[in-house]
């Protein structure tokens, strides 16, 4: 198997598995906007979740990576008991952290409640501060999963915890208040009381969610197998060498992505925007409003997140290899393809999905959508070509490039969105995701010289974006017209893309035809 196949066969299966959950996690979405009619009631859940991706670099402090960078390399026949050694040093530094942090939080819980002035959502904080422990612990056994090629393990228990949260989340937020309210089965009501108050409300989202958290430990009981907690001054120094630079990276990534969410309540001026009744909708509804369309956004993560987990294992164990600038250049320019369709695709059927996924109140911010598509894209792109500085062990760029990145989207906030509202947030974003694309490019072109085809990519961007931007511009009110005409104006797009590319493609083709000429014979 060629190193391209394998990595597009990795990136599949990841992929799969990625696309299936996030679809079952999109189910929660209209659940919690249609058990939850005012943005308003959904604003702590946003804003408490951007404060778990922020705390969560803290905890793992890029021990992950660093697992990654030490265990992906090791070779020869005692290449086994290396990585287990490696895991042990790695979770009980991870361990250590997050065993303080979490305390500390659970700690100054009613305090933070005052600060964030969320007054009688303590036990939500808690409850936030135990879903980072789980998942700070558990990025170890994951990083091990993909070191050691386990990719089905890891799927399964991604797939499995999911599920189970997305059924969680129906039980206490459909099944638990229809059988209160007496709608059915009202027998069951004393027992149902034993454990369920109305008054929890959202609160419920987050319990959900640590119990799927928590199911992680059943599922993934192998994984610790030969753990030992050790803490060896020396690999402890090592280690934290190489993650400093890394968790100083994702915490400007994670500024970058969430000052947004963190940011709007607090600097939006009141009476900004107005509900489809017409009247004034409070800080906390437009933030409610803005977190829950900057979901539909996310679907170009999927893309990103399924190559990044295939894609740091198999190009850190070909580190060396002469051939890898060019396959990372291959790789790039199809994963940048992808997401250009995604893009398109969303783009032009947003309507649909808005109608499919929210309630009413939320469309309102469907706008945003395709311009927080593109930021993704870019930002996609940038963490596909910063490969460079994590092969070359010049981690120090990832983190000057991201500080620039996140001081643009920290300043653009601040002064954006006292002026365009959640478009300031929007705008703000994709600056902040182009000049970091742009830096690492020109610096990794210096010190890890990688044959991109930028034409190429800036071709598809553009004749995307004229497709995106021609489709709002002459609207189609009626669906039933305009989504077969937008589905069709998507199909044409990938024609094009493949008449474009047909020289690329008919080599492969042309494989695949004699693979399948082979005599059955050959095969044993």
């Amino acid at each position: 198997m060629s190193a391209f196949k394998k990595l597009a066969g990795d990136t599949a299966l990841y992929g799969i598995s990625t696309i299936l959950g996030r679809l079952l996690n999109y189910v929660l979405v209209p659940i919690q906007t249609y058990a939850f009619a005012q943005p308003k009631q959904l604003s702590s859940n946003v804003e408490f979740y951007g404060y778990i991706a922020l705390l969560l670099v803290f905890y793992t402090f890029g021990l992950d990576t660093a697992f990654f960078r030490f265990a992906a390399r090791s070779r020869g026949d005692d290449k086994a008991s290396r990585v287990a050694d490696t895991f042990s040093q790695t979770l009980s530094l991870v361990l250590v952290i997050t065993g303080t942090m979490t305390a500390l939080l659970l700690y100054l819980a009613p305090q933070i409640t005052v600060w964030l002035n969320y007054p009688g959502q303590t036990t939500f904080i808690r409850w936030s501060a135990l879903i980072i422990a789980i998942d700070a612990i558990m990025a170890i056994p994951f990083a091990r999963l993909r070191v050691e090629n386990k990719a089905r393990q890891f799927v399964w228990a991604r797939m499995l915890n999911i599920g189970l949260v997305v059924l969680l989340n129906v039980f206490f937020l459909v099944i638990c208040p229809d059988i209160d309210r007496g709608h059915y089965l009202s027998g069951l009501q004393p027992f149902i009381r034993l454990f369920y108050d109305p008054a929890v409300g959202p609160g419920y989202i987050f319990l959900a969610n640590l119990l799927g958290n928590a199911f992680y430990f059943v599922l993934l009981r192998d994984a610790f197998k030969g753990f030992r907690f050790q803490l060896d001054s020396e690999r402890i120094r090592t280690l934290f060498i190489y993650a400093y630079p890394i968790m100083l990276t994702g915490l400007a990534n994670v500024v970058n992505g969430l000052t947004d969410r963190l940011f709007l309540r607090h600097y939006l001026p009141e009476g900004l925007y107005r509900g489809l009744d017409g009247a004034l909708l409070t800080n906390e509804d437009v933030l409610g409003i803005y977190g829950n369309c900057f979901k539909l956004s996310v679907f170009m993560a999927l893309a990103t997140q399924s190559f990044r987990f295939a894609a740091d294992p198999f190009f850190f164990s070909r580190a060396e290899d002469k051939n890898a600038p060019d396959l990372l250049a291959r790789v790039t320019k199809w994963f940048t393809i992808v997401c250009v369709l995604i893009w398109v695709g969303v783009s032009l059927n947003v309507d649909v999905l808005g109608r499919l996924m929210l309630s009413p109140q939320y469309r309102l911010g469907l706008n945003i959508v395709p311009l927080l598509l593109l930021a993704n894209l870019f930002l996609g792109v940038y963490q596909n070509i910063s490969l460079w500085f994590k092969l070359t062990d010049q981690t120090r760029f990832g983190t000057l490039i991201t500080v620039v990145g996140a001081t643009i989207t920290v300043v653009g906030n601040i002064v954006l969105i006292p002026i365009m509202g959640y478009m300031g947030c929007v705008l703000a974003f994709l600056t902040s995701s182009l000049v970091m694309l742009v830096l690492c490019y020109a610096l990794g072109q210096k010190y890890y010289p990688v044959p991109y085809e930028v034409g190429s990519a800036l071709g598809y961007i553009a004749g995307g974006g004229l497709l995106i931007w021609a489709s709002w511009r002459f609207p189609i009110d009626n669906l039933w017209i305009g989504v077969p005409v937008h589905l069709a104006l998507l199909g044409l797009f990938l024609v094009g893309v493949l008449v474009v590319e047909r020289d690329t493609l008919q080599p492969a083709l042309a494989r695949l035809r004699r693979g399948r000429r082979k005599p059955a014979g050959n095969q044993l």
